[in-house]
């Protein structure tokens, strides 16, 4: 008996006490499409989670995991239920069960009914069409009270795991309010912490790793773009490397012979970190003359109160200044913020360039940045960074007023 207990015990799923444990969640569905879908809404709630197509996958998974909830999507053609429900209660599963299906489903109602005889942890149904805040109420008693701790990684591990991904957040045109291109940003998706913030793994720019971070970024971007070509239209990309990477042998050659010869090719910006880039403004605009003929430009990044270090050069090698989101964020209300802003916006159009806003969360803000004639706007107001396949489906809708 004793053997029996412990076998259980080892099967339930973590005990979340102030819960500050990720949670864990597997969506079984027998249709990829719907797996995919699930998945990204249970993300964006802050679950980790993983996918299963059928019965004997769930097996499977369930020997090696241990989710919290299993979300079970109900159809006539989809995983067979009484295979599905009786590998729950074989596997001795004590985490939450939530089925969703249509609202009139026999079936739906059905695997509710034999899944609390058999003692199984059934979450009312969720029933479809459904509000992702409906879901959130079903699944709220697993949800972390707290923001869950996420560890320290060496970027090394990360790379070598394959945890890195590419997120894109859109670039907003001030004046017509469509998009106009994405900024690409690093995200780690850790198998138990989930998506974890960029400050934990990015490494400091003398790690050797950089570089290795640097090449990731560069050739996952490229991918992307064609994956974006392929499924909507070409969406004009911008990344953000480290100016000392530039100054690695061959490196600028080097990209700029991995840029797209597609003509739907539009360009790729590079995003350089204000202090790095003034630091280094010489090199940058050797660098700058022979990336431009490759359609590659340069983009000052997070540009603030050190905007007079640009004044008085005779032109600079940025076709864009992307002022820092400290500057922008309630600079509607801030006296201070707004005249660093309109420092920056008139810099810029002493040398003929570009200018972004970049931290547009409120309409104040976006009324601001209007008035204060940037040329460009990102920020959560227009939506947050997303992966990539959510970002290619958004593509296909016109941005208005911070709705996508």
């Amino acid at each position: 008996m004793d053997d029996g207990i412990g076998e259980v015990a080892e099967r339930r799923p973590r005990t979340f006490g102030r819960r500050k444990m990720m949670p864990r969640a597997c969506v079984a569905d027998s249709k990829r499409h719907l797996r995919a879908f699930m998945s990204e809404v249970l993300e964006d709630l802050g679950f980790v989670t993983s996918e299963c197509s059928s019965a004997s996958e769930l097996q499977t998974m369930l020997a090696t995991d241990l989710p919290d909830l299993i979300l079970f999507g109900i159809a006539a053609d989809g995983i067979e239920p009484g295979k599905f429900l009786e590998t729950l209660v074989r596997e001795a599963f004590v985490g939450k069960v939530l089925a969703v299906g249509a609202r009139e489903s026999i079936i739906l109602k059905a695997v509710q009914q034999v899944g609390e005889e058999y003692g199984l942890a059934m979450l009312p149904p969720l029933t479809t069409p459904f509000a992702a805040e409906t879901l959130r109420e079903r699944v709220a008693m697993l949800l972390p009270d707290e923001p869950a701790p996420s560890p320290a990684v060496h970027v090394g591990e990360a790379l070598h795991a394959g945890w890195l991904e590419l997120w894109y957040q859109s670039k907003i045109d001030a004046r017509s309010l469509v998009r106009c291109g994405a900024e690409a940003l690093v995200r780690m998706r850790h198998p138990t912490w989930g998506v974890v913030p960029p400050a934990y793994f990015i490494p400091e720019a003398d790690d050797p790793h950089f570089r290795d971070l640097s090449e990731f970024v560069i050739e996952r971007a490229l991918q992307d773009w064609h994956y974006l070509l392929e499924r909507h239209s070409a969406v004009d990309l911008s990344i953000n490397l480290p100016a000392p990477y530039l100054r690695e042998p061959q490196a600028v050659r080097d990209l700029c012979r991995r840029v797209p010869t597609h003509p739907a090719f539009g360009g790729l910006t590079i995003e350089i970190a204000s202090a790095e880039a003034i630091h280094d403004i010489e090199f940058l605009t050797e660098a700058a003359h022979e990336m431009r003929f490759h359609n590659i430009g340069l983009s000052i990044d997070n540009l603030g109160a050190n905007w007079p270090e640009l004044m008085g050069l005779d032109n600079i090698p940025f076709i864009n200044l992307k002022a820092d989101r400290q500057f922008i964020t309630g600079c509607g209300n801030d006296r201070l913020k707004r005249t660093v802003c309109r420092h920056i916006v008139e810099l810029a159009q002493g040398y003929g360039v570009r200018t972004a806003a970049e931290g547009i969360e409120s309409r104040a803000d976006l009324v601001a940045a209007n008035e204060l004639g940037f040329d460009l706007v990102q920020g959560y107001l227009f939506g947050k960074p997303m992966p990539l396949k959510k970002f290619a489906r958004s593509t296909q809708t016109r941005t208005v007023m911070g709705q996508e």
